[in-house]
């Protein structure tokens, strides 16, 4: 007998109908036709996984800030080194 196999955005919706609490678990498991067992698994799994979601943020607002800091060293080490070619080609016209 072959397992079911659930999508992401399945399992997503589904446990956001168990933390609602609007419905008990035996409710839910039997209207998306899951396994009780099933459900609390997945309720453990995100509950466990919500930290992460916020760490990824900061991660990302840190990344770019370090981008945008590079990117503003590197245009004005550009700009340095255009005004020292400019001031050579004055200098040294060939």
């Amino acid at each position: 007998m072959m397992r079911k196999q659930y999508t992401s955005a399945f399992k997503a919706k589904v446990v956001q109908e168990l933390l609602k609490d609007e419905k008990t678990l035996a409710q839910l498991a039997s209207e998306y036709e899951v396994h009780p067992t099933q459900l609390k698994t997945w309720r453990a799994i995100t509950l466990e996984g919500m930290p992460s979601l916020f760490e990824r943020q900061d991660s990302t607002a840190e990344l770019k800030a370090a981008y945008e800091q590079q990117l503003t060293e590197l245009y004005a080490e550009i700009g340095k080194l255009t005004t020292q070619v400019n001031w050579l080609k004055k200098k040294c016209p060939i």
